[in-house]
């Protein structure tokens, strides 16, 4: 169980689904979907939302994501076939107001980009980071390259950073961003590791955090999701 929203607090959170394909070897949109409605988030940034090969269909259905839950996944995807881009996929509550979407090309040895959406007061930014330290920096230098283009609002970036470690690696946001770690995340069934992270700009207050680690979550991908229950101040 984790705990209630505070008062005034609103719930993001982020999943490496793995394509939804849990640590038993059986690959089970629905499942995943459970353990989302059991965050009770207001927001959710996913992870490996999409196959990796081919046009990339969807492996968590934008159809059943609008039958199964109150999330509406928002329109990153270059593909039509696809729910993400580059896997990354941001789900919002069905009421929420969305100002704009945005799309990030990030560099690497790997195919990789990150993901934006404006919402009143906050803009959040969905990431899975490359396997090597050298890429994921540059891939942070090149968000922050993108979010200079943008207006400016209170920030949230939050995925899979890829990083082990708990303090070195993530120079590229430390002097603008508060980087959390809610916990070993990874591997589910043996949480060894906190390679997701939520990072927030200043303004932005950090109230509670947590790692959702139940039976369920344990077998529906090998990452558990993260979440964190934040105050939005608005910037001076």
């Amino acid at each position: 169980m984790i705990p209630r929203v505070e008062s005034g607090a609103q719930r993001f959170a982020s999943y490496n689904l793995r394509k939804c394909k849990g640590t038993d070897g059986h690959r089970a949109p629905g499942r995943v979907l459970d353990v989302i409605n059991s965050l009770e988030a207001d927001v959710v940034a996913l992870q490996e939302a999409d196959m990796r090969l081919g046009p990339r269909p969807a492996a968590l259905p934008p159809r059943l994501i609008e039958t199964h839950t109150d999330f509406i996944a928002l329109p990153v995807n270059a593909s039509p076939v696809s729910v993400g881009w580059h896997g990354n996929a941001i789900l919002v509550r069905k009421s929420a107001q969305v100002d704009a979407v945005h799309q990030f090309d990030l560099p690497g040895l790997e195919p990789r980009g990150a993901v934006a959406a404006d919402l009143p007061g906050v803009r959040v930014v969905g990431v899975h980071l490359g396997l090597l330290r050298a890429s994921r920096q540059k891939q942070l230098h090149a968000i922050r390259a993108h979010l200079s283009k943008l207006d400016d609002r209170p920030t949230i970036i939050m995925g899979d950073f890829n990083e082990w470690s708990r303090h070195g690696g993530l120079d590229p946001l430390r002097d603008a961003f508060s980087i959390f770690a809610p916990g070993r995340s990874f591997h589910a069934s043996r949480p060894i590791a906190a390679l997701d992270r939520i990072a927030t700009t200043k303004e932005i207050e950090m109230r509670d955090s947590g790692v959702m680690e139940t039976a369920l979550s344990q077998r529906a991908s090998d990452h558990l999701p993260v979440w964190a229950d934040l105050i939005l101040h608005q910037s001076a």
